[in-house]
């Protein structure tokens, strides 16, 4: 009951959509500008950096109480059973009709608390490759990759090395569509903007 009660609580918490929301107060549905996504980057390109970055951290947020929730009601397994829901949540919220975003900041959230050694590095890898490209899906594709790497390389639990496999395994399918891009040259580079009708985003 208590293990349910957990999944539930973690789902429920991934599924608040915040990007959906914020573009709410400002009269818009991100999901009908740039990509659709209600992530980060998708609020970035439409409602610029101060709104994304709010985003990005409540996002990661879900992630990181959903983990220490999990944590704190009975060890390892009951962390990853959490957080994996709170993926889950934030990929496919029953409020949005399962239609959500792409779990890399809650993701990250997840892992800052699991390994805030790991998270840095992955954070630090992310950000080369946006400086050099300035391809956040490419950063986000191949710091995801890493992490399950650096779980094993570090002899980190095996709850936590199962949580990185499943959880790269989502982020990288919900990249499908940037990965196909990537390698046609068309994926959106970081500073493309959206045009909002004026007025919608005041």
């Amino acid at each position: 009951m208590a293990f349910l009660k957990l999944v539930l609580l973690g789902y429920l918490l991934g599924s608040i959509p915040f990007g959906f929301i914020v573009g709410k107060i400002y009269k818009i549905d991100i999901r009908k500008y740039g990509s659709g996504n209600i992530g980060f980057t998708n609020v970035l390109r439409v409602l610029g950096f101060k709104r994304a970055i709010f985003v990005l951290l409540l996002d990661a947020a879900k992630g990181f109480l959903a983990a220490w929730y999990g944590y704190a009601s009975g060890g390892e397994v009951l962390t990853v059973a959490g957080a994996l829901a709170a993926m889950a949540g934030h990929t496919w919220p029953f409020v949005l009709k399962f239609k959500g975003g792409k779990s890399v900041a809650t993701g990250c959230g997840i892992i800052l608390f699991l390994s805030w050694k790991i998270t840095i590095i992955a954070l630090l890898i992310w950000l080369s490759i946006v400086f050099v490209t300035r391809y956040v899906s490419l950063g986000s594709i191949v710091a995801t990759i890493f992490v399950p790497i650096a779980m094993i390389v570090t002899g980190k639990p095996i709850p936590y090395i199962i949580f990185s496999i499943i959880g790269a395994s989502i982020v990288i399918l919900k990249h499908s569509t940037n990965i196909k891009r990537l390698l046609d040259g068309t994926e959106n580079k970081l500073g493309a903007r959206v045009i909002v009708p004026k007025g919608r985003s005041k």
